[in-house]
């Protein structure tokens, strides 16, 4: 018993009890479900290919979810208006 020894940690070969192995990778992998499909998750290369794939990404704009983003921005804006009871014939 030394003192400037340190302990090892002991190692356990644990299997889950109802994990079937099909080959697809390791069953303890925390993986975001969206990681599949970005670019910039899980590259390498340098510094300025990593912020150009950051900036790509950042610059896909999605008009669909845009149009609905405004869509109930309006209408919440309309009904916040009608329960303060402010005058909406200006805009008619």
């Amino acid at each position: 018993m030394s003192v400037f020894k340190t302990r090892k940690n002991k190692k356990y070969s644990y299997t889950p009890r109802f994990y079937k192995n099909d080959g697809e990778g390791n069953p303890f992998e925390i993986k975001h479900k969206f990681d599949d499909y970005r670019k910039t998750v899980g590259t390498k290369g340098g510094l300025k290919t990593r912020i150009n794939n950051a900036l790509s990404e950042l610059n896909e704009p999605d008009k669909a979810a845009n149009r609905r983003i405004l869509i109930i921005t309006v209408i919440l804006l309309l009904v916040f208006l009608v329960i303060i009871d402010f005058d909406l014939s200006i805009f008619f």
